[in-house]
């Protein structure tokens, strides 16, 4: 197991042509490859992206091309993929998925997250209702990559401090954000939640995230960025389809969790109303 952890995140701008999103992302995957990386992350939705009709043309199950493809670039470069997000079609259901997988340098699947927080709000003059199209996950996960305990959320959950919490107890050392984060709101918030998260948590935080404008007139902040676990901020990205990376180092973690011990000095039976232990 490996103290150090070379992390790479692939910033892009997807449309709403599959065949064009998966020659982007196998570029910049390589690119991030190229770097050194040990573990890459995509955006959300880097696959497809736009509206509901959009979504569902392209949904896919787990066995579909773009798993495929995940897995065929893991094992090519010999590198842990954390697949942003795809539209997930699940047999017997009769709502997507907003899912996120991890695939191992063999091609094989390790991890499944599927995203708890469905992004409905009216902000900036655009209406987002996720849930017309998607339901929302109902589980945690934390897994092994390249020996680092490895948190996975998706975008809009970067606003919910307790799933994050949540990780961190559950062991999570870097937590990985992929995102289609808004313009609008990236502007002012972006930033801020990553860096939040990281402290909070004291944990490395890795946020992919879509750049430039999509289907119907919505743009993404870009802005792709990672964290260490005092809240610097180690890469972040430009407004272009690129990649960036950082050598996390588990010494970092182990520092700032022993100088500064805000999460073994919690103390749970005080927190009234709150149902995380």
């Amino acid at each position: 197991m490996s103290d150090r952890l070379r992390v790479a995140c692939v910033q892009m701008s997807s449309g709403t042509v599959k065949a064009d999103n998966l020659a982007t992302a196998e570029r910049l995957v390589a690119r991030a490859a190229a770097t050194g990386a040990d573990l890459v992350v995509l955006p959300e939705k880097w696959n497809a992206i736009g509206s509901v009709e959009t979504l569902r043309a392209n949904a896919e199950p787990l066995e579909g091309e773009s798993v495929q493809a995940l897995s065929g670039w893991a094992r090519e470069h010999g590198i842990t993929l954390v697949g942003g997000s795809i539209t997930e079609i699940r047999e017997g259901r009769e709502k997507l998925s907003n899912t996120c997988v991890v695939i191992d340098p063999d091609g094989e699947l390790v991890a499944t997250y599927r995203k708890i927080h469905m992004f409905d709000v009216d902000v900036g003059g655009h209406v987002y209702r996720e849930s017309e199209a998607e339901e929302p996950g109902d589980e945690t996960v934390v897994c092994v990559a390249e020996g680092w305990q490895l948190g996975l959320t998706v975008c809009y959950d970067l606003r919910f401090p307790e799933l994050y919490r949540v990780l961190a107890l559950e062991g999570a050392e870097v937590v990985t954000v992929p995102a289609a984060f808004t313009l609008y709101t990236g502007r002012d918030h972006w930033e801020v939640l990553l860096r939040a998260r990281a402290i909070e948590n004291q944990c490395f935080v890795a946020a992919a995230n879509m750049w430039g404008a999509h289907e119907g007139g919505k743009e993404s902040w870009g802005h792709s960025a990672i964290v260490d676990p005092w809240g610097v901020v180690l890469a972040v990205a430009p407004d272009e389809d690129t990649v960036i990376s950082a050598e996390l180092d588990r010494a970092v973690l182990e520092r700032v969790r022993r100088e500064l011990p805000s999460l073994a000095n919690r103390q749970p039976d005080a927190y009234r109303g709150l149902r995380v232990g």
